[in-house]
């Protein structure tokens, strides 16, 4: 998987590909290959989503140090 694939980009391809299967534009012979391909793209999200967590987390407990008295 793309390590520089941003969670808009993946997340818009996945949604794609839900689409596309919703709407019957998805030949049985393709659908292994598209399902393969948006479980790729999950765990991109997943990771994007994940590692933001951790920033934010980080973020707020260095305001919190900052905010403490000594």
């Amino acid at each position: 998987m793309e390590n520089n694939y941003t969670y808009l980009a993946a997340y818009e391809e996945l949604q794609q590909i839900v689409s596309d299967i919703e709407d019957g534009e998805v030949s049985i012979d393709e659908l292994t290959v598209k399902i393969a391909r948006a479980s790729e793209l999950l765990a991109v999200c997943k990771a994007k989503l994940t590692a933001s967590e951790a920033e934010v987390d980080k973020l707020l407990q260095k305001l919190a140090q900052e905010g403490a008295p000594e």
